[in-house]
């Protein structure tokens, strides 16, 4: 049973993120089989699309690389049929070939049986899968190339066998010579060129799927486990669980995903993030399973193992992406619809007018145009040429740390012309550091503050609450138990705090609770002019004082800058920040528009204002209060160390997590649609170009005729140029 329906690509990119979606969203399963050209089309089982009549592929996550059956099975189709097609190509040939003289060998009546012999297995066994998918395209009603090509085959090769066993029912028209004409040649011939193009084919769309296996073979396959009382062992990577203990030596691939315990080395990254240089890692950073390790050695504990660790995700995402529908391909898919029928009819219209006008034997020009108009005319190539562009497309990006999660955000990422960046995260390290506290109250001096400050932001998840209580955790301050906490998103928190009313925010939180700000605004200008976010810190409903916290640039931020500037884009940075602060960074990384101030949920409202301005907009953000402005944008872009939320809210994940890398989307969205623009040029031309040439446009003018082999090898061809043509991106430099 064959089922179609609608598959959403989720996003699986970080191993300490989207668990929900995984759980949440279906996806085909390993035993799953889809068309490359169709991706809703799956089934259980191996077989042809009811839709194009294309061959199925495995979908899901390929676990290893194997023959492909069903390439296999051409390919012998292909060379028993080349077997038995050469001779009758020699006897044909040979009348041509005066030198030969094979004409000579045997008489044309037993020529014509030994032709009719040897055609017979290469037409109804060679080409069975042709005239089965063309029967189940006319029963389904789903007009395909193989309806054109099983009609093309059948036409020659039944007239001929009638031609040979009844040769007395055909009138003088189709008498050439003193003989009826056959055309055994031209069905075993077309045949094998059909079957050629098919092997050349599945083997092109075989390596499609590079990028899926190439990532499949970073994973290493065994580990070192340390045990308990010091003695380590080889261990297969299938069984080590979550909290083992793993040595990780010079050279060696780390196994899975975990954290660094002790030692000291640098890791290559490079198969995540595209990034050559090597990462130095210390106690407490994180690895990932696949990068290679450097000089030093390790003891890392492993924390994701097998299909939750980030190599894991990233091959499923891959494979989803793949089978995602670019909304170009509605193009290709409604041209299609209506191309096989006029196709059909145009090979009828050619025949009639051969057969009444045409010279003689007149009815056997109108057969041979006829089954050329059918066999050139195959949209194939049409069908082709979006999916293969998108499948090599999604691995190339994947290669490059940019994963995505649909061909539908590959495609509109080309026409954006806007891109908003949310500060903390995004622009700026995402870990901001306490850099100072200034006590503005006789009764609390700069360590009481910070007391009180880091115990009441205890209970908050904001990135410039950690900062404050890793900075009081560094200056050995003792914290106190908070009760009445409250949270004001955009705003601040409140709460008691060893006896005291405490309120820690910005100026908004304090002039909403008329709290008398005193001097505290005029010395967090001066804060906000070097670039520190001030927090304002009220206890007992009074001004006590300001605690700074800076988030350093990303090292990477400005070459970011430079590269979307280069490509014509718009930058707009969001941030929670003071007007003055927002300004400063702007200035120093010259952003084009600063919008401050902004409260989490003003996001979406900033990116709906730029749309409703005709812009093409991308957001780009890595925090759970950037969701909806993400899935508001027309493509949604988040940092690969942000929260689940945020990347299950985009359509493009970056792995490492800089603006470089939208820079990079950008340029493999560009090169994709260029590439998929060529491929759809190309099938467009060639069928209106070659369906009148077959028809017999040049034969008034210039006496030229497009034999049907000539159409059949020239229809097999462009399908693989197609794929060939898909195949380049695979090289693109990102």
């Amino acid at each position: 049973m064959v089922e179609v329906s609608e598959k959403k690509s989720c996003c699986h990119e970080h191993p300490d993120a989207l668990r929900a979606a995984e759980q949440s969203h279906s996806r085909p399963s390993l035993t799953d089989y889809v068309c490359p050209m169709h991706p809703e089309v799956h089934q259980n089982r191996p077989g042809n699309c009811p839709i194009c009549g294309m061959i199925l592929e495995l979908g899901g996550t390929p676990l290893e690389e194997k023959v492909d059956p069903e390439l296999k099975n051409m390919s012998r189709r292909f060379w028993v049929s080349l077997s038995l097609s050469l001779p009758i190509l020699l006897m044909v040939m040979g009348e041509m070939i005066p030198p030969l003289h094979l004409h000579r060998l045997i008489s044309p009546a037993w020529a014509i049986w030994v032709q009719f012999v040897l055609s017979t297995p290469v037409v109804l066994w060679g080409g069975w899968p042709f005239f089965e998918r063309g029967w189940l395209s006319i029963v389904r009603r789903k007009l395909n190339m193989f309806t054109l090509i099983s009609i093309g085959i059948g036409t020659a090769y039944f007239y001929s066998v009638i031609a040979v066993l009844f040769p007395q029912i055909f009138p003088p028209s189709f008498l050439m010579g003193d003989q009826v004409a056959v055309y055994f040649e031209a069905a075993a011939i077309i045949t094998v060129l059909v079957l050629l193009g098919q092997v050349l084919e599945l083997k092109a769309r075989s390596r499609t799927s590079s990028a899926i296996k190439a990532l499949l073979g970073l994973a290493p396959k065994t580990a070192r486990r340390v045990r308990e009382n010091g003695r380590e062992e080889d261990a297969a990577l299938e069984g080590v669980e979550p909290g083992e203990r793993l040595r990780v030596r010079p050279g060696e691939k780390v196994p899975v995903d975990g954290v660094l315990l002790d030692g000291f080395s640098s890791v290559d990254e490079s198969m995540i993030t595209g990034e050559p240089m090597p990462v130095e890692k210390k106690r407490g950073d994180r690895v990932t399973g696949g990068t290679v390790n450097g000089n030093g050695t390790f003891i890392m504990q492993a924390e994701a193992v097998g299909s939750d660790t980030l190599l894991a995700h990233i091959v499923q995402m891959v494979s989803d992406a793949q089978r995602s529908r670019a909304p170009i391909q509605r193009l290709a898919d409604t041209v299609s619809a209506y191309f096989v029928p006029a196709v059909v009819l145009a090979a009828f219209v050619t025949f009639a007018v051969w057969a009444l006008i045409g010279p003689e034997p007149h009815f056997t020009y109108a057969l041979l145009n006829a089954v050329a108009v059918l066999i050139i005319a195959c949209p194939c190539a049409l069908g082709l040429a979006t999916p293969m562009s998108i499948m090599v497309a999604v691995g190339r990006g994947a290669s490059g740390g940019v994963l995505v999660k649909n061909a539908e955000a590959l495609e509109t990422m080309e026409k954006v012309d806007t891109v908003v960046v949310d500060k903390t995260g995004t622009l700026t390290e995402g870990k901001p550091r306490l850099q100072s506290v200034e006590s503005m109250s006789d009764a609390f001096d700069a360590d009481r503050l910070l007391q009180l400050a880091g115990s009441l932001e205890r209970g908050s998840e904001h990135p410039l609450a950690t900062a404050i209580v890793s900075g009081a955790e560094e200056k050995g301050v003792a914290f106190f138990p908070v009760s009445e906490f409250q949270s004001f998103p955009g705003k601040g928190i409140t709460g008691k705090v060893d006896g005291h009313s405490v309120a820690l925010g910005n100026i908004k939180l304090l002039y909403e609770m008329d709290i008398e700000l005193g001097d505290l605004p005029a010395v967090a200008a001066n804060m906000s002019i070097s670039g520190e976010t001030a927090v304002y810190v009220a206890v007992d409903r009074k001004p006590a004082g300001l605690v700074s916290v800076v988030d350093p640039i990303k090292g990477s931020t400005q070459q970011g800058i430079r590269s979307l500037h280069s490509a014509g884009l718009r930058l707009v940075m969001l941030t929670g920040d003071n007007q003055v602060t927002a300004q400063k960074i702007a200035k120093e990384l010259g952003i084009d528009e600063v919008i401050a101030e902004v409260l989490p949920h003003e996001k979406v409202e900033v990116v709906k204002r730029l749309q409703g301005e005709g812009r093409v907009v991308a957001m780009a953000g890595d925090g759970i209060n950037d969701a909806p402005a993400l899935a508001q944008a027309h493509v949604g872009i988040a940092m690969g160390s942000g929260t689940d939320v945020a990347m299950e809210s985009a359509g493009i994940t970056l792995v490492k997590g800089d603006l470089r890398g939208i820079a990079r989307a950008r340029l493999l969205s560009r090169a994709v649609m260029r590439n998929i623009r060529q491929n759809l040029f190309f099938a467009f031309i060639y069928n209106s170009l070659g369906i009148p040439l077959a028809a017999g446009l040049l034969y008034p003018f210039f006496g030229l005729l497009l034999s049907p082999i000539i159409a059949s090898a020239a229809m097999s061809f462009s399908s693989v140029s197609v794929v060939w043509n898909a195949l380049r991106l695979r090289k693109l430099p990102l």
